[in-house]
C-alpha cells in the first residue's frame, strides 16, 4: 500500500510508502493519504496524527511520471476528500521529516502543526522550477526575513538545520530517534485538557499570516504572465535528465509588460461602479415611494370628516 497507518493509543501514524518514487504525490498516494487522514477525523478516540515517510524523502511532490503521462502539469484534482490537506482537520498533525521534502511535500509539511526532522534532511520550494511563479507566500507563512524567503521563493534548498535556526523546524534528531520523538510529542499533547488542546491548535491556525487579497490577484496574474509551454518542458527535461530549453514569452516584449496592483484594481472598481448606478436610482425611488405612502393616507383622513359635516347640517335644516 502506498500509504500505511498505525495506531498507539489516541495516536495515528501515517506513513507514505512509495519509496521507489520518493513518495511522490501520485493519484494512488493521494488517494491513500485522503482515506487515512478522514478516518482520522472521524474517530472519535484518535486525538493526534504524526505524518512521515519511508526510504530517503518524506515527499518528493508532484509525481513527474504521471504528469508527462496525462501531459498536464500538477496533480489533477484530488482523488477523494482529504481534510488534512483542504484544511477542515481540526485535530493537530507532527510532521516527522525523515528526508527530503520536495515541493509539494513541502508543502505538506507546512501543512502541520508540529516538526520533527531528522539532520541533514533536504527541504526545497520547488515552484519557480515548474511553473511560472515560484512560491512567493511559504516565506511569509513560515514568518521569514524578506531576502530568505525570496531564496525560498527562487527555489533554493534549505538543510534542516537552517530551517531549524529560523523557526521552521521545532526539533531536530537523529533519524533513529525521529518517530520516538514526534511521538513524546504527541503524549505532551495528550496530557492537555481536551478542549484546551482543541482551541489552542485552533488558535494558532487563525494566526497564521494570509496573503493579501490583492496580492494573490497580482500572483494569479503572473502565473498566466508567460509561455505555458515551459511549464510541461521543465517536467519533460527534469524526467530526460536533461537541461530545459525554455521559450519564456510569446512575444519578447510581454517581458516589460508586467500586470500591476493598480492595472488589476481598476477592472473590478470600474465594474462595480457601474453596477451601482441602477441599484441607487432603484433604492431612490423605493424611498420616494414609501415617503409618499404615509402622505396620501395623511390627506384621506381630513376628507372623510369634512364628508361627515354638510350631512349634519341637512338634517338639522329639515328638522326646522
Amino acid at each position: 500500500m502506498s500509504v500505511e497507518t498505525e495506531i498507539r493509543g489516541q495516536i495515528m501514524i501515517v506513513t507514505l510508502n512509495r519509496p521507489e518514487r520518493m513518495n511522490a504525490l501520485g493519484v494512488e498516494l493521494r488517494k491513500g493519504m485522503g482515506e487515512a487522514f478522514t478516518e482520522f477525523r472521524q474517530s472519535k478516540s484518535l486525538e493526534v496524527a504524526i505524518l512521515t515517510g519511508t526510504g530517503r524523502a518524506f515527499c518528493a511532490g508532484e509525481d513527474m511520471k504521471e504528469s508527462l503521462e496525462r501531459g498536464k502539469p500538477g496533480s489533477e484534482g484530488h482523488p477523494v476528500a482529504d481534510p488534512f490537506r483542504d484544511g477542515t482537520l481540526e485535530k493537530p498533525v507532527i510532521a516527522a521529516v525523515n528526508g527530503f521534502a520536495m515541493g509539494g511535500g513541502f508543502m505538506l509539511v507546512e501543512r502541520t502543526d508540529l516538526r520533527v526532522a531528522v539532520k541533514g534532511a533536504v527541504f526545497e520550494v520547488s515552484e519557480a522550477k515548474r511553473w511560472l511563479l515560484g512560491g512567493y507566500n511559504h516565506g511569509l507563512y513560515a514568518n521569514l526575513a524578506h531576502p530568505v524567503a525570496t531564496e525560498m521563493a527562487l527555489g533554493y534548498r534549505f538543510t534542516a538545520e537552517r530551517l531549524h535556526q529560523l523557526g521552521f523546524i521545532n526539533r531536530l534528531v537523529d533519524p533513529d530517534k525521529l518517530l520516538p520523538e514526534a511521538v513524546g510529542m504527541a503524549e505532551h499533547l495528550l496530557t492537555l485538557p481536551p478542549a484546551s488542546r482543541v482551541n489552542t491548535v485552533y488558535m494558532m491556525r487563525q494566526m497564521r499570516p494570509k496573503v493579501a487579497p490583492d496580492l494573490a490577484a497580482l500572483a494569479a496574474a503572473l502565473h498566466e504572465h508567460g509561455d505555458k509551454t515551459d511549464l510541461m518542458e521543465s517536467r519533460k527535461a527534469f524526467a530526460e535528465k536533461r537541461k530545459p530549453s525554455f521559450k519564456g514569452w510569446l512575444k519578447p516584449d510581454d517581458r516589460y509588460r508586467m500586470p500591476t496592483l493598480a492595472s488589476l484594481s481598476k477592472r473590478p472598481k470600474a465594474k462595480s461602479a457601474v453596477k451601482s448606478k441602477p441599484k441607487a436610482k432603484a433604492a431612490a425611488k423605493s424611498k420616494a415611494k414609501a415617503a409618499a405612502k404615509p402622505k396620501a393616507k395623511a390627506k384621506a383622513k381630513p376628507k372623510a370628516k369634512t364628508a361627515a359635516r354638510p350631512k349634519a347640517s341637512a338634517k338639522a335644516k329639515r328638522k326646522r
